[in-house]
């Protein structure tokens, strides 16, 4: 019976891993994806990356180095889309893995990061 339990378990992470859509996008398609505003945004930089460079309108942030950004992202709504992004696709990119892991069902991550989408041109906002 134990080995049943063991192995029913795997099996679902396998599926659950298997139905995560993870895309790793440039900045135009990643604009797209805002434009249509069916996802949520996540800025995974700090308060000093905010404050000092700016950040994408209607962003929520998640700062990934915080030691609770693991459990603050394990709340999120698993049916979502969500468009990430940090500074240049480090964070974003082991976000999206361990997305991928929980089960989420869409994530899509802006894969050369925020300076990236500055160095494109495309709108950001400044802290005030």
């Amino acid at each position: 019976m134990k080995k049943t339990v063991i192995l029913f378990a795997l099996f679902a992470s396998v599926i659950s891993f298997a139905q995560t859509k993870v895309e790793h996008v440039d900045a135009a398609t990643f604009k797209k994806f805002i434009d249509e505003k069916k996802s949520l945004l996540i800025d995974l930089r700090t308060d000093d990356e905010l404050k000092n460079k700016g950040y994408i309108k209607g962003a929520t942030q998640i700062d990934y180095f915080k030691k609770d950004a693991e459990m603050v992202i394990s709340k999120l709504d698993k049916k979502k889309t969500y468009l990430i992004y940090c500074a240049g696709g480090g964070r974003s990119g082991e976000c999206a893995e361990l997305m991928q892991k929980a089960g989420f069902v869409h994530v899509v991550d802006l894969e050369k990061g925020f300076d990236d989408w500055k160095k494109k041109g495309f709108e950001i906002e400044m802290k005030k």
